[in-house]
């Protein structure tokens, strides 16, 4: 049975603890917000880039572009962007739990956030490179992600990108997803509902409008200036939706083990009191039985 003084210094081990966890809960609730604001204001603009390549694509039947370029997947690349830090949850578990789902034999991976380098040399997958990003990501740091997968599948070194990360839904709801992002299939124009997620909005067929398009200094060399260009917002509007992803799953986290920690102080301390009470009616017991054994 422990004794009042193991009681007492387990006590203010765990009020150490809350401490500690309530003043990152405080840090984790002041970039939660700046990260939310970043990853919600960037949807408009992606909407609106997908909606300007859907809506001028389909009317150059000429246009290619090696982005575009399907073919049999043999050799399949992964974009993995996790945090850099832990003490945020099943955030990070949720998401290698899909990752795993790739086969390790025809998949190499690309890690985005130290934990998911960690991730991958831990499971002994194949990393082809690894990025890390700022608290606020910069749109620099996307497109080093993305120029750097463009070129393996330029170059024939993999046959398809995917993306896997978390995307933001709300304080307390974050999911795992995997989006395709190379090669560059049909364009939609995309509209972001109540949910949060992207939704593919129905496009007029070719030739059912009569809006014309002019290009400067021509189509082609508009849309091949474009196309990577929207690959890269893409990856940056991830690494936004990742952070923001974090900063819920770690504030969450913080308050619920300042909680736990309260409780149990609250739980140590009645325990300390009993003890404490049964130590003083013991004594008492004792004095009382000399007492009566002198007389």
């Amino acid at each position: 049975m422990p004794s009042t003084r193991d009681i007492r210094r387990r006590i203010r081990s765990v009020s150490n603890t809350a401490q500690i966890t309530k003043a990152m809960q405080m840090v984790a609730a002041a970039k939660m917000r700046k990260a939310q604001l970043a990853a919600v204001a960037g949807r408009p603009y992606a909407d609106l880039m997908n909606g300007v390549l859907a809506e001028a694509a389909p009317r150059i039947a000429a246009f290619k572009h090696p982005l575009m370029e399907a073919r049999l997947v043999r050799k399949r690349a992964v974009i993995l962007v996790s945090t850099d830090k832990g003490l945020c949850g099943a955030l990070n578990s949720n998401l290698f739990r899909e990752a795993v789902k790739f086969d390790r034999n025809s998949t190499v991976f690309i890690a985005a956030g130290r934990k998911a380098a960690q991730f991958i040399s831990r499971t002994r997958r194949p990393l082809a490179a690894e990025f890390t990003y700022k608290d606020a990501p910069l749109f620099g740091e996307a497109r080093a992600v993305s120029k750097f997968v463009q070129d393996l599948f330029i170059k024939g070194e993999v046959d398809a990108v995917d993306i896997l990360f978390t995307r933001f839904i709300s304080t307390l709801s974050q999911r795992p997803e995997a989006l395709p992002l190379l090669p560059v299939g049909k364009i939609h124009a995309l509209t972001t509902g109540a949910s949060g997620q992207a939704q593919p909005k129905e496009l007029p067929a070719h030739g059912a409008t009569t809006d014309t398009f002019e290009f400067e200094p021509d189509e082609t060399t508009v849309l091949s200036e474009l196309l990577p260009h929207g690959l890269n917002f893409k990856v940056y509007q991830i690494l936004l939706e990742a952070r923001a992803s974090e900063y819920s799953a770690k504030l969450v986290a913080m308050k619920n083990a300042t909680e736990n920690a309260m409780q149990l102080i609250k739980d140590l301390t009645l325990e300390y009191n009993k003890l404490r009470q049964a130590n003083i009616t013991k004594e008492l017991l004792e004095i009382a039985t000399a007492q009566m054994a002198v007389a």
